[in-house]
């Protein structure tokens, strides 16, 4: 009997200094939690300055006026922000019907709307408007007002023709220039290459016929 009661006794103070020991702990660590980070030096962290509720203003604000870099900008407070997500302002969204009074883009049943044909085209054709951005041709070269009536041969062979301008008459030969302006080509029995030096310009003058 006195072995049974013996061995309860050291029973009993196992458990009680168990529990002392767990007392221990939990009162230190509620200690820490309000008493260990109060004093700087305790903690050895550096102090942090409480957030300012309204920042100064800068010295320019107090008269009114902007200072040189502009108005300070106003600090918005995000606290009445609210995250969730509502599910029944969505659907709210969801259920309104597109009425608009044209074509439904979101349907592929709506029909078209008729757009009128333009009376005449804003753009003129290709051939009008190159008719009106060419450029005119230039003037035609007046023809050549020489009569070639004639020619002779000499015994070299060398044919001279002979011409009739108003009442003068010409004789010339390759090479020569008729009244300061015509300069006589080849010559055929039946026709004359001349050109008018004003012009530049070469035609082939036939015999006129008796």
């Amino acid at each position: 009997m006195a072995l049974a009661l013996g061995t309860e006794n050291k029973r009993q103070v196992i458990i009680a200094s168990v529990l002392a020991v767990i007392l221990l702990v939990c009162a230190f660590f509620v200690y820490r939690m309000f008493f260990g980070s109060s004093s700087p030096a305790d903690s050895g962290s550096v102090p942090v300055a409480p957030a300012l509720q309204n920042p100064p203003a800068p010295t320019g604000a107090s008269s009114g006026k902007p200072s040189a870099s502009g108005n300070e900008a106003q600090r918005l407070n995000n606290a009445g922000i609210d995250p969730s997500l509502h599910f029944d302002k969505l659907a709210q969204s969801e259920d309104i019907e597109y009425l608009g009074s044209g074509r439904n883009i979101f349907s592929a049943e709506s029909a078209p709307i008729p757009i009128p044909k333009a009376i005449a085209s804003a753009r003129p054709d290709a051939q009008a408007a190159a008719a009106v951005n060419t450029p005119p041709p230039p003037p035609k070269p007046p023809a050549i007002d020489l009569k070639y009536f004639g020619y002779s041969q000499d015994g070299q062979k060398v044919l001279k023709a002979f011409f009739a301008r108003g009442d003068d008459i010409f004789m010339a030969k390759t090479g020569d220039i008729v009244d300061h302006r015509y300069k006589i080509g080849v010559i055929r029995p039946l026709n004359v290459e001349i050109t008018d030096l004003a012009y530049n310009n070469t035609q082939t003058i036939a015999i006129s016929q008796p």
